[in-house]
């Protein structure tokens, strides 16, 4: 693009319990500067529906300028409140009253454990909870993230804060999490609330059904802590609960999302979809990506499950011969050629361990030895 400004976009998701995204973008687009000081940098962390979501929406692109985020306190996965908050993007024609973005890591995600994880009574309730807060402010549509869930309860947490009944053999309202799924007898959706007018799009990096050998308590209960023994109870409670709840599909690709939060959503009549496309568009990078000579991704370990579907590929498909890549880790068999370029912060560190001690720094390093390595291809003698 002769005669105009390099134009780079730093478009990252976070490097999973080191850096958020929004913090690797800033130390990428540092790095860069320090070299390049003329070239425009535009920011727009990236997320998939997991932990750093709303935050990636909040700080991303100008689109979303305006953003403001509402405080709430909600029960945690664990039932003790949790300080929250989701966010309301400004109105739109398609939304009028704005739109609503909830993330469940904030409410109901494994982080807020601390390491201590309750495969039986951990619940979504709080996610519901602060779903409800926001149809009660009046948004025309919901953006739901549900990645990095605590707890495998189907959704049902979620469902009774939204007003929906799940009674055991005496009438009761089961207890909380996977333990009151096997004590379920009847289900009341009567009183479920609405939906908002323009609908509700969940955000969701998995493709797994509900249920089986794919399913929610196969796939995500060990790392949750259900044992093999586990693993087989809490599926077959899973199984108690679709057979009292008609009207979505559990084979649904995202359907075993969040402990079967996507299941639970579907059965609301929200849309599932791929989050890291809804985050773009929400947050212009599909523009942005388009003018943009290069854009940068990256993520904390990019190896062979990267390249088929997480943040970068999606970023590269953007940007199709002018992504590159910054990875904390990456691992020698995955492939890398849709990226023009890449960089390990483990290479340039020397070892992981030294990566890991300082990753803001050699975030900046990698900015620096990107502006280095393309910036002669951003010049008109280049």
């Amino acid at each position: 693009m002769m005669g105009t400004m390099p134009r780079i976009v730093m478009a990252p998701d976070s490097f999973k319990g080191t850096v958020a995204a929004a913090d690797v973008a800033a130390a990428l687009a540092d790095g860069w500067r320090s070299v390049r000081p003329a070239d425009e940098i535009i920011v727009a962390p990236m997320a998939d529906g997991g932990e750093g979501t709303l935050d990636a929406i909040a700080v991303g692109a100008a689109s979303v300028a305006g953003a403001v985020r509402v405080h709430v306190t909600v029960p945690g996965p664990a039932g003790e409140p949790v300080e929250a908050a989701w966010l309301r993007l400004p109105a739109t024609n398609a939304a009028p009253e704005g739109v609503g973005v909830v993330e469940l890591a904030q409410t109901s995600g494994i982080e807020l454990l601390e390491g201590r994880p309750r495969p039986w009574t951990a619940s979504t309730r709080g996610f519901g909870v602060a779903i409800a807060d926001a149809l009660a402010a009046g948004v025309s549509r919901l953006v739901l993230a549900i990645g990095s869930s605590a707890s495998t309860d189907g959704g049902v947490g979620m469902l009774r804060a939204l007003g929906a009944r799940f009674v055991d053999a005496a009438g009761d309202p089961i207890g909380d999490g996977a333990a009151g799924l096997e004590q379920l007898v009847a289900v009341d959706l009567g009183d479920l609330a609405k939906r908002p007018a323009g609908g509700v799009r969940v955000l969701t990096d998995v493709t797994n059904p509900l249920l089986g050998p794919l399913g929610a308590a196969a796939v995500f209960g060990p790392q949750k802590g259900l044992d093999a023994a586990g693993v087989v109870r809490a599926d077959s409670a899973l199984e108690r609960l679709v057979g009292l709840v008609r009207g979505f599909d559990p084979e649904t690709p995202g359907a075993g999302a969040a402990g079967g939060t996507g299941w639970a959503l579907g059965v609301w009549g929200a849309e599932l979809v791929t989050g890291a496309a809804e985050v773009a568009d929400l947050t212009g990078l599909r523009g942005a990506a388009a003018s943009a000579q290069f854009v940068v991704t990256g993520e904390g370990a990019f190896d062979s499950q990267s390249a088929a579907g997480k943040v970068p590929a999606y970023v590269a498909g953007l940007a199709p011969g002018r992504a590159v890549l910054v990875a904390g880790r990456i691992d020698p068999t995955a492939n890398t050629s849709v990226f023009e370029a890449s960089v390990s912060l483990t290479e340039l560190a020397g070892s992981s361990e030294r990566a890991l001690a300082e990753p803001t720094d050699w975030l900046r390093a990698a900015g620096a030895h990107l502006a280095r390595e393309l910036g002669p291809r951003l010049d008109p003698c280049g």
